[in-house]
């Protein structure tokens, strides 16, 4: 009696766009901390920056101004930071690499505003004419708080994930790109052929939303 021995086929494995192990660290690195920094910054700009006090009426009465009242610049940049970090994957080449450039300059340019805004004052001097009545009023006792430098170490971490994007940017993959390895889009699979004999097929060409008999 002879014998017939099962030897598998191979079956061929779905080509897989190859993403180096540095570019996937890369990536996971750049999108927390450019989500993480855009949040600080965001957070930390509605905090009090300065606070003081200002005469009116033979007394005085706090006031204090939060750091969108400083400066509005941290706030805006990091929103087009973070719309930048997301569209990098909707882009390749040199597409690419103009929005990396413009991520980065996202947050050096929140992280300078925020420094700048550190040691303000025309806001609270501004709030204190508002409170008292008096365009000339001037704020005593000027202080200011640790949250514009919040705002600039969650910008850096902005700044971080644009220069991580303009270095590793390239070996990314990108959004909705279905590619082999050699580059070429991947074709679409052939749909089954109906054998109008089986009543099996008929019905399974029916549930799949064709029309059976279009090859007859």
């Amino acid at each position: 009696m002879g014998y017939v021995s099962a030897v598998p086929v191979p079956q061929p494995r779905a080509a897989r766009v190859a993403v180096p192990t540095g570019g996937r660290r890369s990536l996971a690195a750049a999108l927390l901390l450019g989500a993480l920094g855009a949040t600080v910054v965001l957070l930390s700009a509605g905090q009090i920056w300065a606070e003081g006090v200002a005469s009116v009426g033979g007394g005085t009465v706090p006031v204090e101004a939060d750091g969108g009242a400083v400066t509005g610049v941290p706030t805006a940049l990091a929103i087009v930071g973070l719309a930048a970090l997301f569209a990098v994957f909707a882009v390749r080449r040199t597409g690419r690499t103009l929005v990396a450039a413009l991520l980065t300059l996202s947050g050096a340019g929140a992280a300078l505003a925020a420094v700048l805004g550190a040691t303000d004052s025309a806001a609270l001097d501004a709030e204190a004419a508002r409170v008292s009545g008096d365009t000339a009023a001037a704020v005593a006792g000027l202080t200011h708080t640790a949250w514009p430098y919040v705002t600039a170490a969650g910008a850096v971490l902005i700044l971080l994930a644009g220069l991580l994007a303009l270095r590793f940017g390239k070996t990314w993959p990108a959004m909705g790109g279905r590619y082999e390895r050699s580059g070429t889009p991947r074709t679409g699979r052939k749909a089954p052929t109906v054998d109008p004999d089986r009543p099996e097929d008929l019905w399974k060409a029916l549930d799949r939303g064709e029309d059976p008999t279009r090859g007859e």
